[in-house]
Parts: structure tokens; sequence; C-alpha cells
């Protein structure tokens, strides 16, 4: 199992965060669009150290389109010297049309198409073959010599696509590299909904699984001391009674007989009564969700629960370990 961690935006911090991931033994790190861009840190990152894989966790796809995803990732994958890697998403309607002011509709065969389109426009620089791609979403047959960058030598970044439903999971194993299971997913979801679509996905394409990677970005609660594993237990019941208030995450409870829970979060969500959803999160759903133990007894949780289940696991330090402590912690993963 790689182990990966996440990197933040701030300037004054990418350049620190990456040699010190690639330090303690990190295999990659995923930088995330939230409120900047995802793809500048990676720059920097990708610049500063020589063995880490840096990744998109996500990039809001539609939010874009293959040419332009497919020239900033080109770029990206060379300048990283080929330890780039592309992870998709396709966000939901409300922000691709009203912070976006792009277009929505059939996620999942609009996101297969895509990732196709992204791939013929390589293919295109790759071996200098006429750029004809034609869908029902996206066309993309113009490419003069100017705008051509030529192949990379690196070839083609991975492409990761972050699916939750059934539809889209089929998707990410038909088309994509890599599977970007999201935070709000149990290990029982994976196992009764995520792999079994996957699967669907890989055989409609002839593919086998091990053509594609699933990447977990794992909820853990642990700390240094009380205080600390305090913190980190209440920001992960805020996070959890986040997701859950989504519509769109309720399967994963309604799988644990817990759709009930989904409607109360969302009612309170409303009202911006955020402590009070936290409230709603008990035991039984944080051990569902969480991987919950002492700082030393992580490596070992983590991979008796998803160790040949996911092929990446996204876990990040907790305030207050130093570089060296958490270097072993990371080093149990492999023994």
């Amino acid at each position: 199992m790689l182990v990966d961690g996440t990197l933040g935006f701030d300037p004054a911090d990418v350049v620190a965060q990456a040699t010190e991931a690639e330090a303690c033994g990190y295999d990659g790190i995923w930088s995330a669009e939230t409120s900047h861009d995802p793809f500048l840190p990676l720059v920097l990152a990708a610049e500063h150290t020589q063995r880490l894989q840096v990744g998109t966790g996500i990039a809001v796809a539609f939010a874009r389109n293959p040419m332009t995803l497919a020239t900033t990732a080109n770029d990206l994958h060379a300048m990283a010297g080929g330890r780039f890697m592309l992870g998709l998403g396709s966000q939901i309607k409300p922000h691709i049309e009203k912070r976006y002011s792009m277009t929505w509709s059939h996620p999942a065969a609009r996101m297969r198409e895509l990732i196709l389109a992204v791939r013929a426009i390589w293919a295109s620089w790759a071996d200098g073959s006429r750029l004809a791609f034609r869908g029902e979403y996206y066309r993309h047959t113009l490419m003069t010599p100017m705008f051509d960058p030529g192949p990379n030598p690196w070839g083609n970044p991975p492409v990761f696509l972050a699916a939750v439903g059934p539809l889209m999971t089929e998707v990410a194993g038909e088309v994509a590299d890599g599977l970007l299971a999201h935070a709000f997913t149990t290990e029982r979801y994976l196992r009764e909904v995520t792999v079994p679509a996957l699967e669907r996905g890989l055989a409609a394409a002839g593919r086998e699984r091990d053509a594609i990677q699933i990447s977990y970005p794992g909820m853990v609660v642990t700390g240094v001391d009380e205080a600390s594993f305090a913190a980190s237990l209440a920001a992960t019941r805020k996070q959890l009674a986040f997701y859950g208030s989504t519509p769109a995450y309720r399967p994963v409870l309604e799988l644990h007989g817990w759709g009930d829970l989904q409607t109360d979060l969302n009612t309170l969500s409303k009202r911006g009564a955020w402590d009070e959803m936290a409230e709603l999160i008990d035991d039984d759903v944080l051990d569902a969700f969480a991987v919950v133990g002492e700082l030393d007894d992580v490596a070992e949780r983590v991979t008796a629960r998803f160790g040949g289940l996911v092929d990446r696991f996204t876990v990040y330090a907790p305030s207050g370990v130093g570089a060296d402590r958490w270097a072993e912690i990371l080093g149990g993963f492999r023994s």
C-alpha cells in the first residue's frame, strides 16, 4: 500500500511541506481545489523534490475543458519528470452552474467523454496524428503546429477519477488509471458498492484489476496527547456531519441503515446548526468512517482494515508530531 499526504496552498509553505513529505517517506501528495488553484502549488512541489509523486486531488473537471486539462497536465508531468497524477472530479450541479457558470449534464457520460478527449489530444501530440475527436459533449478537431508541444518524454500522466456513486465509479474502471474514493466512504461501502462497480467498468473495457489504482483519503483520529486526540475527534465528527448532510452521499449512510441521519443533518445544516450536527455523529458512525487509535497504532489499524482493498491511502500527520516521529510511523506501513 502506498501512503500519500496532502499539500496546502500557502506559497510560503509549499516547498517546506513537499520536501518534508518526501523526507518522511510519503509516496505522493495531493493538492485539492478548494479556495485556491490545485495545479500551481504542485509546480513548486515538483521542483523541490526528486521522488515524490504529486497530484491534484481533485481538480474540478467540468470547470475546465479537455484542451486546458490536457495542456496543464502535460506540462506538469514534464516539469515533474513523470511524477504528476491528474486527479479529476465532477463537483456538483450548483457549483458548476452557479459558481463556474459552466454546463452541467449527465455527469458520468460527460466525464467519460472528457477523459477520452484528453487522451485523444495527448495521442495527437505523441504521434503527430490528426486531432479528430467528435463526441456528444466535446469536439476537438484543430491542432496547428504552433500549439502542439510534441511528445512528452515521460509519456502521459495517469488519470485518477473521483467517484462515489456506481455510475461514475464504472466510468473510472472503464477509462481511468486510478479511482479517488471519497473520504465519506466506509470500508463496507468500498467492498460492497465501489469495488463491484469498478470491476464492472473494467470488464466493459476488457481491463484487469491491476490496470487501476484505488486511492482512499481515509479519516484517522489520533493525537500526540489527550488534548490533540480530543481535537482530532471533534474535527472528524464535524467533517462527517458536514459530508453526511449532503444528499449525494446519502447512499453511503443508507447502506448502514443510517438514512434518517442524512435527513436530520441536512435539516440542521439549513439552519446553520453546525455544532449540533456534530453531536449526531455517534461512536458507531465514527468507527465506520474513521480509523481511531493511538499514534503508534495508526499503521497497523489502517493496514488491517484497508490492506489489499486499496492501493493508496492518504493520511496526514496530526499537529505536534515531529518529522522524525512521523517518518517512523509511516515506516510502519511498510513493515
